[in-house]
């Protein structure tokens, strides 16, 4: 076992000269769900202003309602808010004039209704000036896309299949609103997406010209049948406006489906493929600065032996020769990306040994640079016009989302801190990483988060989601800080499964979730068990997702552990896989044996740990029947119900993650509470809110 410090220190916070002191108490919940959350950043056109949209709690605290805020990427002037309403503003996009887009549900001043079923606008909002409405369709305005050069407009918007214009398609929706009527016939697969009923409209492309003075845009129906095909699109344009390179789903047969890449004509609405493999998903494009290239994600579909393969792809707009690997060599999964000006190089994020740097990568020669040097993770790239700076949101396991500055040619440097809006103040305690060897000889790492003071703590094993995924940044649902502010050290590993460390990494676990990601777990808790801030004798695990997978896999297979927390957990995969959102992803990988040897519900008898089961019923990528099952079959083996020590927190509103305040409240009072009875020792304790 290895263990040292590589994050913040005690009561640390991160500033553009290094850590500086700065005590904090994680303990308060309603000061932590009160803290501003930074997220998104888009650069203007002039490279003189970053916007970033920073959520905070309305007067109630029920519910975040988001608000634009501008940073100067220079670091001088301090970060101010643009904008202000009760609905709330995102989606800030750039028109080459310098003028703000963004989306809102806010009553417009020249008129219009305030109610809850108004749906999303178009805003625009001069350098200097009031915001005022540029577009609207009766089904909102989704996502919104700016050609650099042209500003032509490109929107996705929900609507009604047999409408024909704005108006049959606002008469249908009212007819249903008036007559109390939310069926849908479905003709196909999907029918669900994480916690989103697919209803019966469709998802339009629709492109404008740049909106001018008050008057409002006119839309161009790009796609007037698309089915399914562009639910999650994602749209690129052309720098000239003339052309959007999106995503198009297709059907398969079995209830298959795939993901396309098709080129439209702005003008026609005359569709070409520019991809299409039955054995890859395409997305995420982005068009290079001459409109001549389009850099995409591809993702090579898995098998029951072989896992999933993410690639970084080169594809000509005319179509004239076969998609290309940028970075052939290169054993790391981009997460996002982002051209440089002169179109030579690619800024892309991606996972790598327990962080998310920013890599720099040269079209020409798949040369790969490191352009940060710390243990952080970056998201929002965005690259300065004359393409000297990158801008990014950095965070870390223990730094909340903040704006930095980069040179966009550096290696290994240290990000710049901007004036950004106020947010997270860094927690107490400190950060270490902990390491060990598998018994196949793999190496694997671990973050560790203290608490202040000698110890021994004891120790909570924390299992990341996915499975695909890593513990390499700050997280506001699953915050470990919260915990260790309780005493507990928090141990966050990345086992067999998790990304950054190489598809080989990955292949060690795939298909075989009960044995690499498993016995990974257990050599790196009982290294962390080493370490003398860590009490042997008290031990807890939890985890959500797969994490949840895993916690229930975990119960099932040792008794080690006081107590097990099992959030959104998937209980048997047999029962899952057809029941999921997705099922065509996960039957690729989950054969009927695999379901079967798979599963932690076979296991059910062999469960001595207290198990508190959490759940939410609309939640559609691991379906409430998980929960139920599971809640079942430790309540069916119990002999006492008077002392059975299992609890089920149920959410009859909440989705995969639980995001509404005061339920993420209640979600850790509860778990609180559990840890402390079978950890701690302590009484048990009722949320007041659950009494």
């Amino acid at each position: 076992m290895c263990a040292k410090n590589v994050v913040g220190g005690r009561g640390t916070i991160w500033t553009a000269g290094g850590w500086q002191a700065r005590p904090v108490d994680y303990i308060d919940l309603d000061a932590y769900l009160a803290l501003p959350r930074v997220a998104g950043l888009v650069l203007s056109p002039a490279g003189d202003r970053l916007v970033t949209v920073v959520a905070t709690l309305d007067k109630d605290a029920t519910r975040y309602v988001s608000a634009l805020w501008e940073v100067d990427p220079a670091g001088q002037r301090p970060a101010r808010r643009l904008t202000r309403s009760t609905k709330g503003e995102g989606g800030p996009v750039f028109l080459p004039s310098g003028d703000l887009l963004f989306t809102s549900a806010r009553p417009d001043p020249d008129g219009g209704s305030d109610d809850d079923d108004t749906p999303s606008m178009l805003w625009l909002l001069p350098p200097a000036g009031e915001a005022r409405v540029v577009g609207t369709r009766p089904g909102g305005i989704g996502a919104v896309v700016v050609a650099q050069q042209s500003g032509t407009v490109a929107v996705l918007s929900d609507t009604r299949p047999a409408s024909t214009d704005t108006a049959s398609d606002e008469e249908r929706r009212k007819v249903r609103k008036e007559k109390k009527v939310d069926a849908v016939l479905h003709a196909g697969y999907p029918v669900r997406y994480w916690d989103r009923d697919l209803g019966a409209g469709q998802t339009r492309l629709l492109v404008t010209d740049p909106p001018v003075d008050d008057v409002c845009v006119e839309w161009r129906d790009l796609t007037p049948a698309p089915g399914r095909a562009l639910h999650g699109g994602q749209v690129s344009l052309t720098p000239d406006g003339r052309t959007a390179v999106s995503t198009w789903a297709r059907t398969e047969p079995r209830g298959g489906r795939r993901t396309a890449l098709v080129a439209v004509d702005t003008a026609t609405g005359e569709q070409r493929v520019l991809l299409d493999d039955g054995g890859v998903d395409w997305g995420n494009p982005r068009v290079s600065p001459d409109g001549r290239w389009v850099a995409v994600m591809a993702e090579r579909w898995s098998s029951p032996d072989e896992p999933v393969d993410q690639r970084l792809m080169l594809v000509p707009l005319d179509g004239s020769a076969e998609p290309r690997d940028v970075a052939p060599g290169w054993d790391r999964w981009a997460n996002e990306h982002r051209w440089s000006p002169d179109g030579t190089a690619l800024l892309v994020t991606a996972d790598d040994e327990g962080a998310c740097p920013v890599f720099r990568i040269e079209v020409g020669s798949g040369e790969v640079t490191r352009l940060t040097g710390d243990r952080a993770h970056y998201t929002d790239v965005c690259v300065a016009p004359d393409g000297s700076a990158v801008y990014a949101l950095r965070d870390a396991i223990d730094a909340a989302p903040v704006p930095v500055r980069l040179d966009a040619r550096k290696a290994d440097q240290v990000a710049a801190l901007l004036n950004g809006p106020r947010t997270a103040p860094a927690p107490g305690g400190s950060v270490t990483e902990v390491t060990a060897t598998a018994a196949d000889g793999t190496a694997l790492r671990s973050w560790l988060v203290l608490p202040d003071g000698d110890g021994p703590h004891p120790l909570l094993l924390w299992v990341h989601g996915g499975p695909l995924g890593s513990w390499n940044g700050w997280s506001w649902r699953w915050n470990p800080h919260l915990m260790a502010a309780r005493g507990y050290a928090v141990l966050l590993p990345d086992p067999a499964l998790s990304t950054g460390y190489g598809r080989e990494f990955v292949r060690r676990g795939w298909g075989r979730w009960g044995e690499a990601p498993y016995t990974d777990l257990m050599t790196l808790t009982d290294a962390a068990l080493e370490h003398p801030a860590v009490d042997r004798a008290r031990t807890a695990a939890m985890g959500g997702s797969f994490g949840g997978y895993m916690a229930n896999w975990i119960a099932g297979h040792t008794d080690r552990f006081d107590a097990v927390v099992t959030h959104a957990s998937l209980w048997d995969l047999g029962q899952f896989g057809p029941t999921t959102d997705a099922s065509y992803y996960w039957t690729r990988e989950m054969t009927a044996e695999m379901a079967r040897a798979h599963s932690p519900s076979r296991f059910a008898d062999a469960i001595t740990s207290p198990v508190l089961v959490i759940h939410g019923d609309k939640d559609y990528r691991v379906p409430i029947g998980e929960g139920l099952r599971l809640w079942w079959d430790l309540c069916s083996r119990a002999e006492d119900p008077e002392t059975m020590p299992h609890r089920f927190l149920y959410f009859p509103n909440e989705n995969h993650w639980v995001l509404t305040p005061q339920h993420a409240k209640v979600w850790y009072e509860t778990v609180c509470a559990f840890l402390a009875q079978h950890v701690l020792g302590e009484e048990w304790v009722t949320p007041e809110l659950l009494e």
